[in-house]
């Protein structure tokens, strides 16, 4: 062989290893050999029938593996000139580390996310062979399955009061993707948002270019004063304000339509959770007081689980084209299988009884939750019995955090949900739905623990 390849030490008959995978074999042996620069660019390569010889194989196989490398850039070849190495940027020959894992906490304890355990895997592959069909791969609608869209029309309709056909509403990837269309849409100009509010979402609405001003929250929701025909759009969550707990007065509701009517301005309303009320039926939504000027935004997240990427919009009639446009654009449309299988859930209300099921076991553990905190001195709930989380007033944000932290739990502050963090107030979000049924008392128990300490 030539001098250059047999003072690469480079044993293929270990690096190759055994099996009937030979040829794959081979070609990452000699793959990893440039990549490091065992092989240095212009190294030339035994022929085919010789390597063949030295390691045992089919000329065939060789040959097979030498036009591979040659097809990925790690080798050339030129007529009369044999095989060489080419030229490829060495590597460190350090191996690629990944970066640190984050660890799972013991306790998830932190707002946003059901009982995913809980999942209805049976109705869901039940649904999934009713719906599964050649159809059900085709390409898809950037407003959303007819289908899903009918379906809820008619869902929402009944159970949140909102009004609306097929044709108003949007399909999207939950309301992440809602908000960063209709950012995209409405015209640059003043969005009035919660404070405290979700500091995600605030922040999609000011990278879309838009001015932010804050609203107050206090026990009767977000404080309405600072609106006036300068603000284009207001984002709230009137059902359960995230994350104090409190639903809109009915007078700011009225107050709040009767601006957006004289202004010509838009209410974009997050009805996050509004499924889940556990001492009275769940407040309807707003949009059924002002259609024309309310878009309502939903999702599963809350109610079978965020992995899903379902959530939907129901707009004004001189939203639905631009905002469908903006869809298209943005990842064309939803996949099909998902807004099919739930459409057939709430067809056949499955999905309304296993809300009606998730409901009575999220009041049992907010209620043991409330029970277990009634003997922590110092600690107060906030906010009426609904949603999935529920705010309580520790006097040292941070050390609790750090204290829930040392238990293995996991909780969010308050503070950094405020427009501005100094100087607000001390607050913990603990949600009571994601842990499993059989962890949650210790998980409760835990959480006291470090408030106690």
């Amino acid at each position: 062989m030539p001098k250059n390849w047999s003072s690469s030490r480079l044993d293929l008959h270990l690096a190759m290893g055994t099996g009937s995978g030979r040829r794959a074999g081979l070609e990452s042996a000699l793959r990893e050999a440039v990549r490091d620069g065992r092989l240095p660019a212009g190294t030339p390569l035994p022929s085919t029938r010789g390597l063949a010889q030295e390691l045992g194989l089919s000329r065939g196989t060789v040959t097979a593996a030498y036009d591979q490398l040659v097809e990925e850039g790690y080798l050339s070849t030129r007529p009369g000139s044999g095989t060489t190495v080419a030229t490829v940027p060495l590597s460190s020959g350090e191996p690629t580390r990944p970066g640190p894992v984050r660890a799972l906490p013991l306790h998830d304890l932190r707002p946003g996310c059901p009982d995913v355990g809980s999942f209805p895997v049976r109705a869901w592959l039940a649904a999934t062979r009713r719906v599964l069909g050649a159809d059900t791969l085709k390409a898809g609608d950037p407003q959303g399955r007819i289908e899903l869209r009918t379906a809820l029309a008619d869902y929402l309709g009944r159970t949140r009061g909102v009004r609306t056909g097929p044709d108003r509403i949007v399909v999207t990837s939950g309301f992440y993707q809602s908000i960063t269309l209709l950012s995209g849409v409405l015209e640059t100009g003043v969005v009035a948002t919660e404070d405290p509010g979700h500091n995600a979402f605030r922040e999609v609405v000011r990278r879309a270019g838009h001015t932010l001003l804050p609203l107050p929250v206090d026990a009767y929701g977000a404080r309405l004063e600072g609106l006036d025909a300068q603000v284009g759009a207001v984002m709230l969550t009137p059902a359960h304000q995230y994350p104090t707990g409190v639903p809109l007065h009915p007078g700011r509701r009225q107050e709040l339509c009767a601006w957006a009517r004289a202004t010509g301005g838009l209410v974009v309303e997050d009805d996050y959770d509004g499924e889940f009320r556990y001492d009275r039926q769940p407040v309807g939504a707003l949009q059924g007081m002002a259609p024309e000027h309310v878009v309502y935004c939903g999702t599963a997240s809350k109610t079978l689980g965020p992995g899903l990427r379902l959530g939907w919009m129901v707009l004004p009639p001189g939203l639905v084209e631009p905002v469908t446009r903006a869809k298209e654009l943005a990842d064309l449309y939803t996949e099909s299988l998902g807004q099919l299988v739930l459409a057939d859930l709430i067809a056949t209300h499955a999905y309304d009884r296993y809300v009606r099921s998730c409901r009575l076991r999220y009041r049992r553990r907010r209620e043991l939750l409330l029970d277990r905190l009634a003997a922590v001195p110092g600690i107060m709930a906030q906010g009426v019995p609904a949603g999935l989380h529920a705010l309580i007033t520790p006097a040292d944000e941070r050390r609790v955090i750090a204290a829930c932290a040392a238990r293995g739990v996991a909780v969010r502050g308050l503070a950094e949900l405020h427009h501005d963090p100094a100087g607000r107030a001390q607050g913990l979000m603990v949600g009571f739905a994601a842990p499993p049924e059989r962890t949650y008392p210790a998980a409760v128990d835990a959480l006291c623990a470090a408030l106690s300490a």
